[in-house]
């Protein structure tokens, strides 16, 4: 026999053997984890009324009229500039059907997110795999990942045309980059400074991707800017992180006059919500017993922080008396200065620990930031990707069976003066004396990995009875919180299971009828509306001569901007009552008690008057007001208002680019009254006399 410092050969052995438990764990894990969430996606595959809305913006680039959801205007209509073009560039390169294009990109984005982010975890324990304690055979088990796929939304907004599975994907992404970042250590090659870059590049797509997870991204870009790094290599990572956001940054403002998307405008983040927040976070909770894996989530994170304190304090304690007469010797000569307090605090940015506490605060703060918000109309969307990002550190957890179960129990008398061991190969071998230290930390090992084990079982004992559940009333009744189950509300409503074309909306209700009326109304132009009846349509006709300079167009108003859009021709224009398409309604002050996600609702008549339809009765449908509509005229004549619309329809030059550029910081911010009469208050205007004066 030979003791273990004598036998570098079996420990290798040893260890490689326990690599490859774990690693074979992890890789059945990823792979069954994986193929579930791929079939479940795959089986509730969708495509939203809000994804089709990117679609019409593909349609206007391939036609050559600009990334604009209108020819001749131009507005940005999508949230995720990242996905506009992500959808570009593959539909460019499949000419494919964009429906179809949507849905696989999505849904290829939202099933290789979870191995990517299961493979970050797994890689954070790297090497030191073991229990609370000690060393031992270690199994690492889909923790997280099992939670956020057991989810029904998870599935639901996979696919869906919408950017979910490109904001988990980029998350896991950064992930795996940011725990191999905090492994290398400090630079020492070329090779690990190019790593860090790419690490910058990639947090600074963050507000491309969408505009809140700059909160992530910047976060991360700090922990590196401060983490132990040249001034060489601090300035490469702000010129690499700042210049595509910041290029675009300046497009956006010079050519849509705009700070943000103008769907941050019409959803508008100004004003707390947190009653309605609370509501959203109770729609995703309750029904699933959320709490229950969350909780679970929560406790296990604990028993590894703890974990790997007592390892490191073990760790420490081994290596003291080696280390002791070099410390003392230089203690001396050691002075505490201010500069070296803040390189060991720069240091410490970059570790595990660092990550991690970067990761789950930026979770927290997203999920904070949507509870302000109020949430959205759909049921658990916007959460999707917080709950995420903050799981991430425990997509894997680590499940060490102690390697002497033993030694937790019993104390072996030593038969030789010195503690040896056989071939660490050799399962027959004696084990060694155990202290009552070591018997302590033997115990609390397998506490730990029994409890872990319990989590476990526990998670996936929950995901299978909830990955089925499905909300009351689901798809038949929106509910006085205004959220909606989205998907359920659409396939109940069009009869068909997996809607994913333009064309399968045609079943929605007014949709064929809107249809046949642009056809009826195509040469003739008009502004066509929603009517009570659900296949009728209201229009209101244009003038039998029209100004001059004005052209005869037809013009859709209609909440539903999506469906609408992908079933009308480019020359058509669709615009919303919300304004994710149309500034003027965008533009308006936020209702307090609207309904989430819709809490701007711009009256028809604003449109008759902005379109130039005929004013007046037996023309203007009967039920909109004529006085209104008159007011609406001069209001449009507010200057701050006309010069918002010179900003996205007068012919784009570098002159209009410059004005942009300086009016960008002023129209973010501008409002108008939603009622004519109080615009024309505001603005300074003379109120125009009744139409028929009593």
């Amino acid at each position: 026999m030979q003791s273990i410092d004598e036998s570098p050969t079996g420990f290798r052995a040893l260890t490689t053997g326990r690599t490859k438990v774990a690693a074979v764990s992890f890789v059945v894990g990823a792979a069954v984890v994986t193929t579930f969430f791929a079939i479940g996606a795959w089986q509730r595959r969708w495509i939203a009324d809000d994804g089709l809305i990117v679609l019409r913006t593909l349609r206007n680039l391939f036609a050559g009229n600009g990334p604009v959801f209108n020819a001749g205007e131009r507005v940005e209509a999508n949230t995720s500039t990242a996905w506009t073009y992500l959808l570009w560039f593959w539909a460019w390169l499949t000419d494919g059907q964009l429906e179809y294009v949507a849905l696989w990109v999505a849904l290829v984005c939202s099933v290789a997110a979870i191995p990517i982010a299961m493979y970050g975890s797994a890689r954070l324990f790297g090497t030191r795999i073991g229990g609370l304690t000690g060393d031992g055979w270690t199994l690492l088990l889909p923790f997280g990942a099992v939670i956020y796929i057991a989810i029904p939304p998870a599935r639901d907004f996979a696919t869906s045309g919408l950017e979910n599975g490109l904001c988990i994907f980029w998350a896991a992404v950064l992930w795996c980059q940011l725990v191999a970042w905090a492994r290398r250590g400090a630079h020492t090659s070329r090779r690990s400074a190019a790593a860090t870059l790419v690490l910058a590049f990639t947090a600074g797509l963050a507000p491309l991707i969408r505009p809140e997870l700059a909160i992530l991204g910047g976060l991360v870009l700090l922990l590196v800017f401060f983490a132990p790094l040249g001034w060489k290599m601090r300035l490469g990572v702000v010129v690499v992180a700042g210049t595509l956001p910041v290029g675009y940054q300046i497009f956006r403002m010079g050519y849509y006059a705009l700070l943000v998307p103008n769907p941050a405008v019409a959803k508008d983040a100004s004003g707390a919500k947190w009653d309605q927040g609370f509501a959203y976070l109770t729609n995703l909770f309750g029904p699933y017993v959320l709490v229950l894996p969350v909780v679970l989530a929560a406790v296990a994170g604990v028993l590894l922080v703890v974990g790997g304190r007592m390892r490191s304090k073990r760790a420490d304690a081994t290596g003291a008396d080696a280390t002791a007469d070099s410390v003392d010797a230089t203690a001396d000569s050691t002075t505490d200065t201010r500069s070296t307090r803040l390189a060991g605090w720069s240091r410490r940015l970059q570790s595990s620990t660092a990550v991690v506490t970067v990761v789950v605060l930026a979770g927290i703060v997203l999920i904070v930031y949507w509870m302000r918000q109020g949430g959205d109309f759909m049921h658990g969307r916007v959460l999707l990707v917080p709950v995420f990002i903050t799981l991430l550190p425990l997509m894997v957890v680590p499940v060490t069976i102690p390697a002497h179960v033993g030694a937790a129990f019993r104390r072996r008398p030593s038969t030789d003066s010195e503690s040896v061991i056989s071939d660490p190969v050799d399962d027959a071998a004696p084990a060694p004396e155990s202290s009552p230290a070591d018997r302590r930390r033997a115990r609390a090992q397998l506490v730990g990995a029994v409890a872990m084990s319990a989590m476990w079982i526990t998670v996936v004992v929950w995901a299978v009875s909830t990955h089925a559940n499905v909300l009351p009333n689901a798809g038949i009744d929106i509910g006085r919180s205004g959220i909606v189950d989205e998907r359920r509300f659409y396939v109940t409503n069009m009869g068909n299971e997996n809607p994913v074309t333009a064309e399968d909306y045609l079943d929605y209700p007014r949709m064929s009828a809107m249809v046949e009326k642009i056809d009826e109304y195509r040469e003739d132009g008009g502004v066509i509306l929603p009517s009570f009846n659900y296949d009728e349509w209201y229009v209101a006709q244009l003038p039998g001569v029209m100004p001059k300079g004005a052209e005869r167009q037809v013009t859709v108003y209609f909440l539903n901007l999506g469906m609408t859009s992908m079933n009308a021709p480019l020359d058509v224009r669709v615009i919303d009552q919300m304004g994710l398409a149309y500034p003027l309604a965008a533009h308006t002050e936020r209702l307090e008690d609207g309904r989430i996600g819709h809490d701007k609702i711009l009256p028809s008549e604003w449109v008759v008057a902005e379109a130039g339809a005929y004013p007046r009765r037996p023309v203007l449908p009967g039920y909109l007001d004529e006085d209104l509509v008159r007011q609406a005229q001069v209001a449009l004549q507010c200057p701050e208002t006309k010069d918002r619309f010179a900003s996205f329809e007068a012919p784009w030059s570098f002159d209009r680019f410059k004005h942009n550029l300086r009016q960008a910081f002023t129209f973010n911010s501008y409002r108008i009254q939603r009622e004519p009469e109080y615009e024309i208050q505001r603005c300074g205007l003379e109120m125009p006399p009744p139409v028929n004066p009593r």
